[in-house]
């Protein structure tokens, strides 16, 4: 058993598989799962886990490229967002329409769900290389 850090078991290994430029999409409740596609469901009640909790935790293991956001989260759930933008500083980010953000979670290597029930909670991470 790990000592700290992250504990889900489904997750590390996710993370530790993960490719150079392959993607890891974080998602709200809501955020549809395309068939296909691995998906680890975290959502265990309304807002548990949150969004910004699994964000954080996978941040502290994924050695991360850049990431990506539907433009709408600016407008529609900016406490998020400023908290994103707080989590993410060292890496470059981008956004596109909440549309396409659900495109590119089609070819991702996996989906996290979380509990959280805030609007447009949802991001695309890149993995980069530790090296």
């Amino acid at each position: 058993m790990k000592k700290n850090g992250l504990l889900n078991a489904q997750l590390i290994q996710e993370i530790a598989a993960i490719g150079h430029t392959q993607t890891m999409v974080i998602g709200d409740v809501g955020l549809p799962v395309p068939e296909g596609v691995k998906v680890i469901d975290l959502a265990l009640t309304p807002g548990v886990p949150s969004f910004l909790e699994v964000l954080k935790a996978v941040e502290q293991e994924l050695v991360c490229e850049s990431y990506v956001l539907a433009s709408e989260i600016k407008d529609k759930n900016p406490a998020v967002h400023e908290e994103i933008l707080k989590v993410m500083k060292e890496y470059p980010g981008s956004y596109v329409a909440h549309e396409e953000l659900k495109r590119l979670s089609e070819k991702t290597q996996v989906i996290v769900r979380t509990g959280e029930t805030s609007a447009y909670a949802n991001i695309v991470l890149t993995a980069g290389v530790n090296f």
